[in-house]
């Protein structure tokens, strides 16, 4: 299910959700246009690799430094391919601009870093013994969409599915939509246990520990005096957003 727009008309301009996705691009242009030795490098040195922490040795041996936690930060302006930044910032652009504009810019700032350090946590806690690079932006971008769940429940979210290989388009609630995902992350991350394989895959504990942080960080973070705004009409939105 891929969404394309939401219900929920911007006012102002999303200084730091763009300034994300700009930060982003550039490490991706980055990443790029580097030899694959020096790509990998590069992912070991600002990604997450829990044993870089759990087994000092280990770090010591491959040249990582152990007692720099930077990595909890960097690895979510890094990304693998095409598809996993193209994906990510769609996400965080579709729901980061709206959680900004009810936030304010610095308070946004502040709450997407958390939810991404915490979601970093999260995944180091999960598979603390794994040695492949953990990277990417989406455990900070469910963060994002925790805090839109709770603010905006109603907003409608158009949505592209394809069956049997023939595109549809239909609304479906903010709380049917991102619950749907948080579900598909956390079955995904039970289902993760039965595997013999760590680590390689997708972060799935990452994405869960930043959603539920951005629920728990929202009521420190929302603008107070402010009631949750609403979903408006499809006319309304397209006047608006024309």
């Amino acid at each position: 299910m891929i969404p394309l727009k939401d219900t929920i008309p911007r006012i102002g301009f999303s200084f730091i959700t763009w300034t994300l996705i700009l930060l982003n691009a550039i490490v991706f242009v980055f990443e790029i246009s580097i030899p694959k030795d020096s790509l990998q490098q590069l992912f070991y040195l600002f990604g997450l690799v829990p044993a870089r922490y759990s087994y000092p040795k280990w770090a010591f041996i491959h040249g990582l430094p152990f007692d720099d936690y930077l990595s909890f930060l960097t690895n979510m302006f890094l990304h693998g391919g095409w598809l996993h930044i193209l994906g990510n910032m769609w996400f965080l652009y579709l729901f980061g601009s709206t959680v900004e504009d009810r936030m304010g810019h610095i308070r946004f700032l502040i709450f997407y870093l958390l939810s991404g350090i915490a979601a970093s946590a999260a995944y180091f806690m999960i598979d603390i013994h794994s040695t492949i690079p953990e990277f990417g932006a989406s455990g900070a971008i469910a963060g994002v969409m925790g805090a839109y769940i709770v603010m905006f429940p109603t907003a409608r979210i158009m949505t592209l599915l394809f069956l049997l290989f023939f595109p549809f388009f239909i609304e479906l609630p903010a709380f049917f939509y991102i619950g749907f995902w948080f579900i598909l992350q956390l079955f995904s991350g039970t289902l993760s246990f039965a595997s013999h394989h760590s680590g390689g895959g997708v972060a799935w504990w990452a994405h869960i520990g930043g959603f539920i942080t951005g629920i728990l960080l929202l009521p420190f973070f929302r603008k107070k005096g402010h009631s949750p705004r609403k979903s408006y009409p499809d006319e309304i939105y397209h006047h608006i957003n024309r």
